[in-house]
């Protein structure tokens, strides 16, 4: 009746949202001055230099990108398919049969065999 629900007041929601929004934008925040920085020191570490690239460097960057791709995309894949062909469940132990015989070579009945 009365008595058998618990006390709700204090645990909705709405109680810690104030928090959890400052705590969003602020990691947010971090993430886009981040994002920034690399960003910067990227364009300044591409353009600050005159050393051209040959040809075979871009190929060669080309085909590493390429690669990583695909060993990316054939493990992501192999994880999806081990995923649902269960290959992921824990481990069950399967309990021996057991037989009529204890330890020492004796039947059930006292004699032995």
């Amino acid at each position: 009746m009365k008595g058998d629900a618990p006390n709700q007041q204090g645990t909705g929601a709405a109680s810690g949202a104030p928090r959890n929004r400052i705590g969003t934008w602020i990691v947010m925040t971090v993430l886009v001055l981040l994002l920034l920085a690399a960003a910067a020191i990227g364009y300044l570490g591409w353009t600050s230099t005159d050393t051209s690239v040959p040809v075979s460097g871009y190929i060669a960057m080309a085909l590493g990108v390429i690669f990583s791709l695909a060993v990316g995309v054939g493990l992501m894949t192999l994880l999806f398919y081990s995923s649902r062909a269960g290959y992921d469940e824990p481990a069950v132990l399967i309990p021996e049969p057991e037989d009529d015989r204890d330890d020492a070579g004796n039947s059930g009945d006292g004699k032995a065999s």
